[in-house]
């Protein structure tokens, strides 16, 4: 329903924009700046409408994820642990005895 209102609203726009298009006989009563300012304006206007009445309406919700807990007899602390990657200490998970 809304893409054929969009559709609809973009044909609209460009059969009023063909037919009020200034001939060669009243383009000289065009010259003035406020006829761009007016046409950039509008053009910004329509885009706006258009672009709000097809972006869609929805949010999904990431799905929850479970941890599972670690097994019995499982113990983890933080340590400093040297990375040779990194060159650096970094903190890290590691497995103790409990």
């Amino acid at each position: 329903m809304t893409r054929t209102l969009t559709a609809l609203a973009a044909a609209t726009t460009f059969a009023i924009v063909a037919v009020a298009a200034p001939t060669d006989a009243n383009a000289h009563w065009r010259r003035g700046g406020g006829a761009v300012a007016a046409g950039i304006i509008g053009g910004l206007a329509a885009g706006a409408i258009i672009g709000s009445a097809m972006a869609p309406r929805y949010y999904y919700e990431p799905a929850p994820v479970y941890v599972a807990p670690p097994p019995p007899g499982v113990c983890y602390e933080q340590e400093w642990v040297w990375s040779p990657r990194r060159g650096e200490y970094v903190l890290r998970n590691v497995r103790v005895p409990c």
